[in-house]
């Protein structure tokens, strides 16, 4: 499609009606979800550009856009945004991500929730442009998070369908010729899962869907980690993994939150300076939205180098409040997310609010509430890749409890918001910051 809208507009959306006053088990404005498609942002600093894709919309009806644009740090300008092509659906979980080759060509993997409906992989005509895309390959994947490794090429970490959410892992040189794929998980009902990078070390933290329950139940927490761009993997102790793993407990497993009647929703995984994993996720007493599952409990994960080390003093109220991770030297991380109630409270998302830790997760203080009064509730923020200090936060907005137009945000380290131009008369506009 390849053409330019006048405005930065996000896809609602709803998923499992609850019957009872919160109308859905998660619903709003999702435009960057879900937790488990990453990345929706890759800063360049060859031309100094945060470049991004989100889930859109048109203005006539809520049906998928797939959007591609970037942020101009020299100007502080965006251009119109891209439509890609046309999903052809309300659903969220065929939201794009984003990824940057070594030449800088721009790569958009538009995912599909199952099978009914094609994923497509497209790589810009250009480097470093947003102006036009070729089509690479029309194929079938979910929830994709692809690396570029330095010397290897692409690793896409992925979910395939049938018999459950099976964890795969492609491999290309270029991104044009691609493996027959690698099984990776595939325990009962399947996973979901977060990936993180850093150094060419590319990690994933991973639940599982146990039956006959299924992804309502999803609870433990597994890390397996490659510096080989997916040939082998290791569990974060070293010990090597021979897949496809089938098995409950196996040496991938980091936490039995089974055994403590827990369910986990995962959120970020990130790693420091000394190249060891952090896991954020939030732990839950059940799926429904409400109080009854109190407390809702931002939590993390650290590899010690010996051990795997919890903490997190947050709490928000609902299972969908995901944020970002940030770590910052080698004691001061940042958490950036929806953890303040918000105008539909027990839905996903909130007031977005910024916390400081400088004890390695244990304990978290709030350092700044970002967004106030709001109409509507801001869901997902999600981290760049390498991301720059003036744009280091990326999210949308949307009702929570019923349908409505969404908005895209991002923000600065120092905690400004700006609104991206829901509508633009030239070429180029200055996002708005909002008070």
């Amino acid at each position: 499609m390849c053409v330019q809208d006048d405005g930065y507009r996000g896809i609602w959306y709803c998923n499992q009606p609850s019957h009872d006053e919160y109308v859905y088990k998660y619903s709003g404005g999702l435009g960057t979800y879900p937790s488990n498609h990453y990345p929706f942002a890759v800063y360049a600093p060859a031309v100094d550009k945060t470049f991004f894709c989100y889930g859109g919309r048109s203005k006539e009806r809520n049906e998928l856009l797939h959007m591609v644009s970037c942020f101009d740090h020299a100007t502080g300008l965006v251009p119109r945004p891209t439509v890609l092509l046309n999903k052809r659906t309300d659903d969220a979980h065929d939201n794009p991500v984003i990824a940057l080759d070594e030449a800088g060509h721009v790569w958009v993997f538009s995912s599909s929730h199952g099978t009914a409906r094609p994923s497509y992989i497209h790589r810009s005509t250009q480097p470093y442009s947003v102006d036009a895309f070729e089509l690479i390959a029309t194929t079938n994947f979910s929830y994709p998070v692809p690396w570029w490794v330095p010397g290897r090429g692409f690793l896409l970490l992925h979910t395939r369908y049938g018999g459950g959410r099976v964890v795969y892992q492609w491999r290309s040189p270029d991104g044009v010729a691609w493996d027959a794929g690698t099984k990776l998980f595939g325990i009962e009902q399947g996973h979901y899962d977060v990936s993180g990078a850093q150094s060419g070390r590319v990690g994933v933290a991973l639940n599982y869907h146990p039956e006959p329950l299924g992804l309502n139940w999803r609870t433990n927490l597994y890390y397996l980690e490659t510096d080989d761009g997916g040939e082998t993997w290791r569990a974060a102790t070293g010990e090597p993994l021979a897949f496809p793993i089938t098995e409950v407990r196996n040496p991938a497993l980091v936490r039995d939150y089974q055994a403590e009647g827990l369910l986990i929703y995962l959120m970020d995984l990130v790693y420091d300076a000394e190249g060891r994993p952090i896991i954020l996720y939030i732990t839950s007493r059940g799926y429904e939205s409400g109080p009854a599952n109190m407390p809702r409990t931002w939590t993390t994960a650290r590899w010690t180098g010996a051990e795997w080390e919890y903490g997190g003093s947050i709490v928000s109220d609902s299972n969908y409040d995901a944020g970002a991770l940030y770590i910052e030297g080698e004691r001061q991380w940042r958490i950036i997310g929806p953890t303040e109630s918000g105008p539909q409270p027990y839905n996903p998302g909130g007031e977005i609010a910024m916390w400081l830790s400088a004890d390695l997760g244990r304990s978290w203080t709030l350092e700044k509430q970002l967004t106030h009064d709001s109409p509507y509730n801001h869901t997902y923020v999600r981290r760049p890749v390498n991301a720059h200090p003036g744009f280091y936060g990326f999210w949308a907005d949307g009702h929570a409890r019923q349908p409505s137009d969404s908005r895209l945000y991002f923000c600065t380290r120092a905690g400004e918001v700006y609104r991206l131009p829901p509508q633009m008369d030239g070429d180029f506009a200055r996002p708005e910051q909002i008070p």
